[in-house]
């Protein structure tokens, strides 16, 4: 049991001794003692005033006079004013630290059968370019969000959904018909979605400069101003009509472009997988918009015919949203092509008929808060259970030193280049700092790519997800302050120190017994430890990946302060010493269960 809920039932009982009254238990109040005070946990005694009769030192005292003789939770007691500070026994620090040695699993809650069964979300890439660095914060975001809902007992479906159908996907599939003489992944050495990336850079390259010739024609023949003329340029630029037609041509299932379609997209989906293998993480389904997209398009029409929308006069299609405080949005073009709202309702429908959802969680950038404001919205009036209560979770935009990434214009942040540089920056830096002495040359390679790997991931995930942020790699491969490779080098000291200890035949099963006292540093991190299980509740129901990146933080900090401090291996007190050894186990536990929700390897040696 825990400390507070024991001492809340102590202090109930004490109130029943001495004033012949219960109070209720949301009345009794604790909270961890200021610093500057002796004590750990503080009463609020204001509450019982009525209770007691009596002034708030007096009421305070009594209370921690009654606790002290008759319990053996508190060892000491202090007042100030209304406060009650409680000095908590040594053997109850003791007792806790045992409770969480004995659960391997601690602060995390299986899902049953039985429990909500949520999904999520996220990745959402296009197959006309390579993943970026911003689909890096977008899958890391989404798989700790997964491991979060999972540590809180729900049942966790983790879904992608690809765009694989518009006019993007055109101008890369037109830019390789025009430019690319049958080139392929295998004959040019690219992974696909490389490849096909750089075909949507020579799409936009290409269609620039028709559009600066067209603009120059318009103004100098039909007299049209700068922008006027940019604008009939960009409407009437070949390529860009052609890159319409095949879009039509795809929609109406052209053989040809189909085949083209199908033959691209292959060699980006193997590019994509390579990607997201050595981002570590995955998904249980992955939904295609060319398949939901029609699906969509029935339930638009299905809604038009219960007169859930409306059909304007060039045939277009679309939902009333003002009586929401909205404005009117469109469902279906004047072609009958469908939109991306149209393509998300599709997607809702195969996904409800494929998982009983309870919760459906979208990881989506802030851009989109509109969007699924109105998804939600429509969902709801299309009778989607989840649809009103469905999860936006919004997240800010990474930004370079430099500015914004632009896609079109080639000045991404590659994933890929990404990873392998941060793994390679890892490698540097263990070798500068001699930490890799008697490795072979297979586990140096292998502690480079989890340190590079953690740094990366820790970066873009101990930043509030809400917040636009910078990205800056070399702040990211750190050992000192809070990056992820100085937990991983916490983790694998502390793991060291358990090495030495079995080296040593040291047997510190019997936790502890017979001590009698404790350092308030060693109380406070037993506490510290134990507020994992907490931290894990809040996160999930904040969903904040940033929550558990700052505790595992701050965690590994106190137990350097405290390794600092004092000695383990060489504590000549058998019992102090199995103490600190337990609790050193524990500190790493749950270090590594707390990164592993983060999608965070551990390195055992560093």
């Amino acid at each position: 049991m825990k400390i507070e809920q024991q001492l809340t039932e102590a202090v109930v009982a004490a109130l029943r001794t001495l004033y012949g009254q219960e109070p209720e238990a949301a009345q009794v109040q604790l909270q961890k003692t200021k610093k500057e005070f002796e004590g750990h946990l503080t009463l609020v005694v204001f509450p019982f005033l009525r209770l007691s009769r009596k002034k708030p030192e007096e009421t305070a005292g009594e209370i921690g006079r009654f606790l002290k003789e008759n319990t053996d939770i508190v060892a000491d007691y202090n007042v100030i004013k209304g406060f009650l500070n409680l000095t908590v026994s040594a053997s109850k620090w003791v007792e806790l630290l045992s409770d969480i040695h004995a659960d391997a699993r601690y602060g995390l809650t299986a899902p049953t059968a039985e429990s909500p069964l949520v999904m999520i979300e996220y990745s959402s890439p296009n197959t006309n370019k390579p993943l970026h660095l911003g689909h890096v914060r977008n899958n890391l975001l989404g798989w700790a969000v997964a491991q979060i809902a999972e540590a809180n007992g729900n049942r966790v479906v983790k879904t992608n959904i690809v765009n694989d159908r518009g006019i993007h996907i055109c101008k890369s599939m037109l830019a390789w018909q025009k430019y690319g003489n049958g080139e392929t992944p295998e004959t040019s050495g690219k992974k696909g979605d490389h490849l096909i990336g750089d075909y949507y850079v020579a799409f936009d390259k290409h269609y620039r400069e028709q559009v600066r010739e067209l603009a120059a024609r318009f103004e100098a023949e039909e007299g049209l101003d700068a922008e006027a003329a940019k604008t009939k340029a960009e409407r009437e630029a070949p390529l860009m009509r052609e890159a319409r037609e095949m879009l039509v041509r795809w929609e109406h299932n052209d053989p040809e472009v189909r085949t083209l379609w199908r033959r691209m997209n292959e060699w980006v989906y193997a590019g994509f997988d390579e990607t997201y293998k050595a981002l570590g993480v995955s998904f249980d389904k992955i939904y295609y918009e060319s398949d939901t997209y029609l699906e969509g398009k029935e339930k638009v029409v299905e809604g038009l015919q219960k007169g859930l929308f409306f059909k304007k006069e060039d045939g277009s299609v679309w939902a009333d949203l003002t009586k929401n405080g909205l404005d009117e949005k469109l469902l279906l073009r004047s072609d009958g092509t469908s939109v991306y709202m149209t393509q998300d309702i599709g997607t809702a429908k195969l996904r409800f008929q494929d998982f009983p959802i309870d919760k459906m969680i979208y990881v989506v950038g802030n851009e989109q808060n509109y969007h699924f404001q109105v998804l939600s919205i429509l969902l709801d009036e299309l009778g989607f259970e989840w649809g009103k209560s469905l999860v936006h979770f919004s997240y800010g935009m990474v930004e370079l030193p430099n500015g914004k990434m632009k896609s079109r214009e080639g000045t991404v942040v590659d994933a890929d280049e990404l990873v392998a540089e941060m793994i390679a920056q890892a490698r540097r830096t263990v070798d500068e700092a001699g930490k890799f002495e008697d490795m072979s040359e297979e586990e140096k390679q292998e502690v480079a790519r989890i340190v590079g790997m953690g740094a990366l991931k820790y970066f873009l995930l101990k930043v509030d997800a809400r917040k636009n942020m910078l990205f800056n790699p070399e702040e990211s491969i750190d050992f000192n302050g809070n990056t992820g490779p100085f937990i991983q080098y916490t983790y694998a000291r502390i793991r060291s120190i358990l090495r030495k200890a079995a080296d040593q035949g040291l047997d510190y099963s019997n936790l502890g017994n017979g001590v009698t006292e404790l350092s308030r540093k060693e109380e406070e991190l037993v506490q510290h430890v134990a507020d994992f299980a907490a931290v894990v509740r809040q996160a999930g129901q904040d969903y904040s990946p940033s929550a558990i990146a700052n505790y595992c933080y701050d965690l590994v900090k106190e137990y350097n302060q405290f390794y600092h401090d004092f000695s383990v291996l060489r504590e000549k007190n058998e019992a102090l010493r199995n103490f600190r050894l337990v609790l050193s186990a524990n500190v790493a536990k749950v270090v590594r269960e707390g990164m592993n929700l983060l999608g965070i390897e551990m390195p055992e040696r560093m």
